[in-house]
């Protein structure tokens, strides 16, 4: 017999055998997925919850009140910006020895602890961590637990939040009711206390801006108009932000940059009530340099974004800003129908009068 001709028959003889198999295997899948029912458990996905199990057991939740021991290269911190898979953090540490100012807080570069992402507890702004790994000289750590949060918003992603700071400008660009509208809505579903401001009062007249506080009186709303430009009101929203993590949110070229840079002109003297200010004097860093400011576009009326990422920044009357990037409508994941009434403040008084 030719090797052609025994390789032909050991080539049928394969395919005799292999074709029934994958035959009884199709079949046994088909009817698995029509009785799924019957199916037996996964022995890979019940070892992945056992494992998942095992993960958790290693990074238990942290109460904010709690105070965990800490080794020379650990510790407490505020995460103050996220940017791709990296975190600036802004620590306390205890044992750095002279690599750092003593009397304040020191910026460290910080990637996540794989184990936190296998067992999906995500870090955000504004949380409270334990970082370990620390080097104190390269200003580098690992994020190794995340305390419990007060509070938390999804859009933009920011934890520990006391305030909402919903910024609109009168003109250029101009005040869009619906847009607000989208804006107050969210701010309301959010169950988070905010304050809403109108800026750039100094390019509409006093019958325009009369208009407005009567149309925002029926709303149910008593808003703060301002003007960055002329430093109007400035220091009633200072009052109201003091001592608290502000997230600052509206549609962009409204000046919520320009908000800042004003709010933030002199970092050096922030205070805090609970005497925990984890930013001052943090000698150096970027947090305390200006933000970026563009021009509104003669073209289309709007602004241009100009932040590109969440950050955490400093006020210097105290209380921290959450800087957003700008976005022109918001999701209102957490707004339903059965909700949505809700929202409305002249609704609530309406049923209220009813009542």
């Amino acid at each position: 017999m030719s090797l052609a001709s025994f390789s032909i028959i050991r080539h049928h003889r394969t395919v005799a055998t292999v074709v029934p198999q994958l035959l009884r295997r199709f079949t046994s899948i088909s009817a698995r997925q029509q009785n799924p029912k019957h199916d037996a458990p996964s022995k890979n996905l019940l070892k992945a919850k056992h494992t998942l199990k095992n993960f958790s057991s290693l990074a238990p939740i942290l109460s904010r009140e709690e105070n965990p021991p800490l080794s020379e290269s650990q510790a407490i911190g505020v995460v103050a910006s996220s940017q791709a898979n990296f975190m600036r953090v802004i620590v306390q540490p205890e044992h750095s020895g002279t690599f750092h100012d003593s009397s304040g807080g020191l910026e460290l570069l910080c990637v996540v602890r794989a184990l936190l992402k296998k067992i999906k507890r995500r870090v955000m702004v504004g949380d409270k961590v334990i970082v370990g790994s620390v080097d104190w000289v390269d200003r580098r750590g690992m994020i190794e637990n995340v305390f419990q949060r007060n509070s938390e918003i999804l859009d933009p992603p920011v934890a520990n939040v006391d305030h909402l700071l919903v910024l609109f400008s009168l003109d250029q660009p101009k005040l869009e009711p619906f847009t607000l509208t989208r804006f107050l809505v969210e701010a309301e579903s959010t169950g988070i206390p905010f304050t809403l401001a109108l800026n750039k009062t100094e390019l509409v007249d006093k019958e325009t801006l009369d208009s407005w506080k009567a149309r925002f009186r029926d709303w149910g709303y008593r808003p703060i108009f301002c003007s960055v430009e002329s430093g109007h009101n400035l220091d009633l929203l200072a009052f109201q932000l003091k001592d608290q993590i502000t997230v600052l949110v509206g549609p962009s070229g409204v000046g919520k940059s320009s908000l800042i840079n004003a709010l933030r002109s002199n970092p050096r003297t922030c205070d805090t009530t609970d005497g925990e200010n984890w930013f001052e004097p943090i000698l150096g860093s970027k947090w305390f340099d200006d933000q970026r400011v563009a021009e509104v576009s003669t073209r289309s009326g709007r602004g241009k974004h100009t932040t590109r990422h969440v950050s955490l920044l400093p006020l210097s009357g105290g209380g921290y800003f959450a800087d957003t990037p700008g976005f022109n409508q918001p999701s209102l994941l957490k707004v339903t129908k059965q909700s949505l009434a809700q929202t409305f403040p002249e609704v609530n008084q309406g049923n209220a009068w009813w009542k």
